[in-house]
């Protein structure tokens, strides 16, 4: 069983005990999220949203928070001298996927 979620503006394949790191979210550590499920798969089954699934929840857990690997920045112009050096270091939540709930039906 996988469901398809969105959470900080992108979509998610996931599945039950996965661990995946999303934009951050304002939760403590330990606590459970709720997230919007678009999609739901249990083998030949499947519940397609418009735009969410009516019923179907999936609960994480908040396991970290953190920051990811810089990206560099660097603008030049050619013969003008000029250079601009920057970077940026996005913040993330890591969640790990709980249950995932079709109505009644869990996981």
């Amino acid at each position: 069983m996988y469901a398809v979620i969105k959470t900080g503006g992108k979509q998610y394949r996931v599945a039950t005990g996965e661990k995946i790191k999303v934009e951050q979210l304002p939760a403590d550590i330990g606590s459970q999220v709720a997230v919007d499920v678009l999609m739901v798969a249990d083998g030949d089954k499947i519940s397609i949203g418009a735009p969410l699934v009516a019923g179907a929840k999936v609960e994480a857990t908040v396991v970290s928070h953190g920051r990811h690997d810089k990206v560099t920045i660097f603008k030049m112009r050619r013969r003008k001298h000029y250079q601009r050096h920057g970077g940026h270091r996005q913040n993330y939540t890591e969640i790990q996927i709980g249950a995932i709930q079709i109505g009644a039906i869990s996981a």
